[in-house]
């Protein structure tokens, strides 16, 4: 009786060996498009290809770091700073 052998995984179309992704490093790019292409390497899920459109929109900020600052609960509370001088300077032994 012939011994039966587990079934492969299905590869995934957004998956890519990296000597592949290399070979076919156009069709990443385009693939890219549609959506995340991951980059394996033995097996092991390394990179990932995105749009630059998404890149775009994860990497610009929702407002502006004064605005930011604007709507921040500390907005208007006044700290208590030392005066210059005040703060204790640490002696260096060289």
């Amino acid at each position: 009786m012939p011994v039966k052998s587990k079934p492969k995984p299905k590869k995934k179309n957004n998956e890519w060996q990296l000597q592949k992704a290399k070979a076919m490093f156009s069709e990443v790019v385009k693939a890219s498009q549609k959506e995340h292409q991951f980059i394996t390497v033995h097996g092991n899920k390394t990179a990932v290809i995105i749009s630059y459109e998404e890149y775009e929109e994860m990497t610009t900020p929702e407002q502006s770091l004064f605005d930011f600052f604007q709507n921040s609960p500390f907005y208007g509370v006044e700290l208590e700073l030392p005066k210059r001088g005040e703060i204790s300077k640490r002696e260096v032994n060289l």
